[in-house]
């Protein structure tokens, strides 16, 4: 009788869920009560490009760190690092570069936000034994990224061309002691000028210009301390094949004519967050860089100061 009455018991449960309403999966949506949407409508959906980035972005700043393990041997022995500020045409840079039949220059890979967790007690004590710790297995970790990039483009000198760059500097000469350097610099006038004209800018004039000085002075400091190559926008734009000559010989690579036709080469997505995709990168053209000698008498005392120090103002 027993077995009956489970029968019973189980046959009516399963009978009323079969006829409850069916449960949402998911929270209301504020507001989906005004929203009318026509039957058979496709709900729109944000592409990842129109959502942008989610959570806090990096700070812009240099961290320092505590390197407490020797660094360990590296796939990638020389890697080269674009140190330019946001707005100064490392985009059209990474694109020459990446149409040479060597050097693989992909999008911007953000390595310094590229980072690992270790449990205490467990995963830090195991990689400490094969003396790693967080820090060093971070760079084990960009490393083979860019080992990585190689392996599929099948050339054999890599650059990184993200402007975040500036504040991990110290940490790149660190992992990679035999690392290349290319500055690129821009009038600085330019780089805020083109910060105020963005079209997703909603930032003041004084805003902009705080943020452009917050690469400018790790990028000058980096330009002390490294021998490395030092090319500018402006250069780059008027005489491109002596500027990529001269590029090439500090990567002692040969120049190829190729490279100033970057637009007749496959260079991938042009993705938010990763590098320039207006216009003028999309053109497949160089194309010649905003003059501003005639309105450095009214730059602020800071932004000539660097106009002065990289060659722009007398």
């Amino acid at each position: 009788m027993g077995v009956v009455n489970t029968g019973i018991k189980r046959r009516a449960r399963l009978l009323g869920e079969a006829l409850r309403p069916p449960r949402q999966l998911t929270g209301p949506v504020p507001g989906a009560e005004a929203a009318q949407v026509a039957p058979g409508a496709a709900t729109p959906q944000k592409t990842p490009e129109e959502a942008g980035p989610k959570g806090p972005r990096p700070p812009k700043k240099t961290v320092a760190l505590d390197y407490g393990v020797d660094p360990m041997p590296r796939q990638v022995e020389a890697p080269v690092f674009v140190l330019a500020p946001v707005r100064s045409g490392s985009t059209l840079l990474r694109m020459l570069l990446n149409s040479h039949s060597r050097i693989r220059a992909p999008h911007e890979l953000h390595l310094r936000t590229l980072g690992v967790e270790l449990t205490p007690g467990f995963s830090d004590q195991s990689m400490h034994e094969l003396g790693l710790d967080k820090v060093e297995l971070e760079h084990v970790l960009w490393d083979r990224v860019l080992h990585l990039e190689l392996e599929r483009s099948g050339k054999d000198i890599v650059v990184d061309k993200t402007p975040g760059n500036v504040w991990a500097w110290e940490r790149l000469t660190h992992a990679w002691p035999k690392a290349k350097f290319l500055f690129l610099l821009r009038h600085p006038e330019g780089v805020v000028s083109s910060l105020d004209n963005r079209k997703s800018n909603t930032s003041t004039r004084a805003q902009n210009e705080a943020n452009a000085l917050k690469y400018f002075e790790p990028l000058e400091r980096a330009r002390s301390a490294l021998d490395g190559h030092t090319l500018t926008y402006e250069d780059l734009t008027s005489d491109p094949e002596r500027v990529m000559r001269e590029v090439c010989a500090y990567l002692e690579v040969e120049f190829e004519e190729s490279m100033l036709a970057y637009g007749e080469q496959d260079h991938g997505r042009l993705r938010p967050n990763l590098g320039d995709r207006s216009d003028n990168i999309k053109s497949g053209r160089i194309q010649a860089a905003r003059s501003f000698e005639e309105g450095t008498a009214e730059l602020s005392p800071k932004l000539a100061e660097y106009a002065a120090a990289w060659g722009y103002r007398d």
